[in-house]
């Protein structure tokens, strides 16, 4: 009965390796992740991330990081370092280097030259237009290029001028000869060498022919002994290519299985959409905290360990369906209430005056850092005679008692490891807005030591006035209004949210956050979760919201 429950507790992959293992078709598991380094990781591929290495931690295989590089005209070194940056920063070992399919350049020429050799590819004089175009469509049969039946020998010669530089780009391509009446488009006679006459970043101008995505993805796999090459969905349609050509060349046979890709509600997993938002200035780069990069996620003080919970939530399926962001959202509120201590921050400040308060005392009262965790400790407020609360915690004209709990005209309220307070009076400027409170205190009611047997169900927090630290604090919203931007016909920037930052400025903190770091993060009692930008400097505090302390979104 246990084994069975613990079948059924496997994913599809889990359960086709295990297969795997015990039938003895395999030995050893052998995962890869290979991003192409075109733009930033995104967090649908992290759920990618997280399976191929866990998958190999779980199984004692290894998992190799593989850039696939072979489109120098849209890939750059800024792209590799920051996709290296982000697989450590998700706490992923991929061994003593990452790999690059540069690397292997001329085991892929000679394996192009083999199928040349063995009538199995094609130099191709046709424009990319009549290419397309000889294809068809599936229900047709393709249109045989002229230049399919050239002999073995003119072909090596012909590739041999694209090797050399002497042919023009674009003037010809080397194909497979596969089938041109397939129903599988992919398989009628694909392109798999192109001239391209860009400098690489590693290999600088050594080529002037790249292979594509097709022929160098498998071949790469079968060079590094990956047993199991996981692919999302669109790829299925890729997979016969894919055995093909392993077949054709008689080398190790890695295997291609496909998984669902992550479809985040509110967000596009597009590098290509992704890079029109920088470049047009919609967001302010690659890791603008609204950005669904993982360096994007990590600015606005998501952890490490809430993407992978988040990723192991969502599982691995054979079906796409669009995940509620609201699952993620939950992922970073679920880690963060046990790590961030809590803190006061006065968002919208108004100020109050503790009338029966001695200008010159202050009082220090002890306040919990995180009531879940004991080991975060304690930290101590100072209570002055003016302090400030926010806006929203004073009525002029409240509801019944039993609706509000914070202050309003005689309402009384306790300030959160300080006393109990009544409103006594207050200030309007000449457009009728509350500008300043007036309240007394009851020396009886000190938290912790409260002899005076009152019972208040309203908590405020608060900052002294003579010991806040102002801050800038970036309020941080979904950046689409559509949840689900696959079903569009118009234009993405129209469903920009205008409302994904507002920037707060002259944020009251106490006085215990003076001292944060970018990258400390904390929940300000009863307003979310901030993480301190990276744009931070001492006297210039810049704090970024990560989340509400609820799902506030209306749907």
């Amino acid at each position: 009965m246990v084994e069975n429950e613990n079948k059924e507790s496997l994913n599809f992959i889990e359960r086709m390796i295990e297969e795997d293992l015990k039938s003895g078709k395999n030995s050893f598991v052998q995962t890869r992740f290979p991003p192409e380094p075109n733009g930033y990781l995104h967090i649908g591929h992290a759920k990618s991330i997280v399976l191929n290495f866990e998958l190999a931690e779980k199984y004692n295989g290894k998992c190799n990081l593989r850039f696939d590089d072979t489109n120098p005209a849209k890939e750059s070194m800024e792209y590799v370092n920051a996709i290296i940056e982000d697989i450590k920063w998700l706490g992923y070992d991929y061994g003593d280097k990452p790999l690059f399919t540069s690397d292997y350049f001329d085991q892929l020429y000679t394996y192009a030259i083999k199928l040349i050799e063995d009538g199995k590819a094609y130099v191709d004089d046709q424009s990319a237009e009549e290419i397309s175009a000889g294809k068809t469509n599936p229900t047709i049969p393709g249109i045989k290029s002229p230049y399919r039946d050239l002999s073995v020998e003119e072909n090596l010669t012909r590739f041999e001028a694209m090797r050399s530089g002497a042919c023009e780009e674009g003037s010809r391509v080397l194909r497979v000869k596969i089938d041109m009446d397939s129903p599988n488009m992919h398989m009628r006679d694909p392109i798999i060498y192109r001239i391209k006459k860009v400098d690489h970043h590693r290999t600088g101008d050594k080529w002037c022919i790249y292979p594509n995505y097709d022929f160098a993805h498998g071949q790469s796999d079968s060079i590094e002994n990956v047993t199991y090459s996981l692919c999302t969905l669109e790829f299925r349609d890729h997979k016969p290519l894919y055995d093909w050509m392993i077949n054709a060349l008689d080398i190790f046979p890695s295997k291609q299985t496909e998984f669902a890709r992550l479809n985040l509600g509110y967000t596009i997993v597009s590098k290509r959409k992704l890079l029109q938002l920088v470049e047009d200035g919609h967001v302010n780069g690659w890791d603008d905290p609204r950005m669904p990069t993982i360096s994007g996620f990590r600015r606005r003080g998501y952890t490490p360990e809430s993407i992978k919970n988040f990723a192991h939530k969502v599982g691995v399926a054979r079906r796409d369906g669009i995940t509620d962001i609201a699952l993620l959202e939950h992922s970073i509120r679920e880690d963060l209430n046990k790590k961030a201590n809590r803190v006061f921050g006065i968002l919208d400040p108004l100020k109050v005056t503790i009338t029966n308060w001695p200008a010159d005392k202050t009082e220090m009262m002890p306040a919990v850092n995180n009531p879940g965790d004991e080991a975060a400790g304690s930290r101590e407020m100072p209570l002055t005679r003016e302090i400030y609360i926010e806006q929203g915690d004073f009525l002029e004209n409240p509801p019944p008692p039993k609706k509000w709990y914070r202050l309003g005209p005689d309402r009384e309220v306790r300030l959160k490891y300080g006393y109990i307070v009544k409103c006594t009076g207050f200030e309007k400027d000449a457009d009728g807005n509350i500008t300043e409170l007036y309240c007394e205190y009851d020396p009886e009611t000190r938290s912790g030591h409260d002899t005076s047997g009152k019972k208040v169900k309203g908590t405020l927090g608060w900052v002294s006035a003579d010991h806040a630290v102002k801050a800038d604090i970036r309020m941080y919203d979904r950046l689409f209004t559509t949840e689900n931007l696959s079903t569009i016909d118009d234009e993405l920037t129209n469903h920009l949210n205008p409302n994904s930052l507002e920037i707060n400025k002259g944020v009251l903190l106490e006085p215990s956050l003076a001292e944060a770091k970018p990258g400390d993060f904390f929940q300000f009692e009863r307003q979310g979760y901030f993480i301190v930008d990276k744009e931070s400097t001492e006297g210039n505090l810049i704090f970024n919201r990560t989340v509400t302390l609820r799902d506030n979104w209306q749907k």
